[in-house]
């Protein structure tokens, strides 16, 4: 389903015609350098939910709330030996995390005491940052005045809420509970309480929507004022006007880019912890680009403490996802900070693929960045493939999808 004109958009920045594909990616190449710092992202899986919704296809349900205090247990304990876990996949931990989210599932159906117990564990035990950007995911309706007020002694400063969408029929259709006027209620209340950096999902091609339902959804998002909006099963219209996109799903008002989210489309280190999350850390072997591992992705065998499915990232498999996740960027690659990382050899290597994407008006050169064209990202699948080798890591897959 595609977008009327006039509502979400992506920035159309200055592009630059090419003349010479093969020099302008050499050139780009030599006169940058890479100088970056980066910090760790935390990521808690709460698989728990009201109701199971239709469309959902992550490890989550409905579980008696019987489960819920042996699995904030098992939780706590592999946070308080993330530093064991880490050494025993071959992983380094970064110092000092800058980013924690808390997904799902619906964390907030957890009691208070519960949440806050999570939070007071990652704190003492991995570095959080004073200005750590913090995110709860939240379904409308869930977020009582007792858990908004735990959420605040937790240091939460960005919530999610799991609109998916504005028309109450559309919404029912798939199994959420909320109505139109729940999701604004909430909306007034967390501003009310201080948290203004507030991002809602929205699904386009769910049952029974139209494009005049769509735009409904479309208005009324746009008309709360919320910074950040996720969107799937979207086609972009670069002509049209609202807020800008910087990622294929993900929309932000300036300065409210989700740095959880950047953190895997820009391969920085992540620690995942709960049912189905998913890791990626540095290699403690220098000849290795990462280590990717991932929990069990059942409460039973989660809880059983079933062992992690761990994957080596080679330094060629690091630069091809490098090229699948940060295409998914508005603003692209910049491939000075790949040369800087894998070396011009490396990226020469792909030298071939880019320079028929740029002639091809699939990819455009923005300075020193490398990125999509429209038509690009409408085939944006096609391009990813030519990056990539046959055999790739499903759990790379999901990470873009968290």
């Amino acid at each position: 389903m595609g977008l009327n004109r006039g509502r979400l958009r992506w920035d159309n920045q200055r592009r630059r015609p090419i003349t010479d594909c093969a020099g302008a990616i050499k050139g780009i190449i030599k006169h940058c350098r890479h100088d970056q710092t980066v910090s760790l992202g935390i990521y808690i899986s709460v698989p728990f939910c009201r109701t199971k919704c239709s469309y959902c296809n992550f490890a989550s349900d409905v579980f008696s709330r019987v489960l819920f205090d042996r699995y904030v247990e098992r939780v706590c304990a592999d946070i308080e030996n993330a530093p064991v876990i880490a050494r025993e996949v071959g992983g380094q931990i970064e110092r000092g995390a800058d980013s924690v989210y808390l997904g799902g599932g619906t964390p907030t159906v957890l009691d208070t005491a519960q949440l806050e117990r999570i939070f007071a564990t990652a704190r003492a035990n991995l570095e959080v940052q004073s200005d750590a950007e913090i995110t709860v995911e939240c379904a409308p309706g869930t977020l009582t005045q007792e858990t908004l007020d735990a959420l605040l002694r937790c240091g939460v400063n960005r919530v999610s809420l799991g609109v998916q969408s504005f028309v109450d029929q559309e919404a029912a259709a798939v199994g959420r509970l909320h109505k139109r006027t729940t999701v604004l209620e909430d909306i007034s209340r967390l501003r009310a309480a201080g948290i203004t950096n507030i991002n809602v999902d929205l699904i386009a091609g769910l049952p029974h929507q139209t494009a005049e339902s769509w735009n409904v959804s479309l208005e009324e998002t746009i008309a709360t004022g919320v910074p950040h909006v996720s969107v799937y099963m979207l086609e972009v219209d670069e002509d049209s006007r609202g807020v800008p996109q910087y990622e294929i799903s993900n929309f932000a008002r300036q300065g409210f880019q989700s740095r959880h989210n950047l953190k895997y489309w820009t391969r920085q280190p992540y620690f995942g912890f709960g049912v189905d999350a998913h890791s990626m850390l540095v290699s403690a072997t220098p000849d290795q680009g990462a280590v990717r591992f991932a929990s069990p992705d059942s409460l039973e065998h989660y809880i059983a403490e079933a062992p992690l499915q761990r994957t080596e990232v080679s330094r060629q498999a690091a630069l091809e996802e490098s090229f699948f996740l940060g295409l998914r960027l508005t603003r692209g690659l910049d491939l000075g900070e790949l040369s800087a990382d894998f070396g011009e050899e490396a990226l020469g290597n792909f030298e071939n693929e880019v320079s028929q994407f740029l002639k091809g008006g699939l990819m455009e050169i923005d300075g020193r960045y490398v990125r999509l064209t429209p038509q690009g990202r409408l085939l944006s699948n096609e391009v990813f493939q030519r990056f990539l080798s046959p055999l790739k890591p499903a759990e790379v897959v999901r990470a873009t999808m968290m």
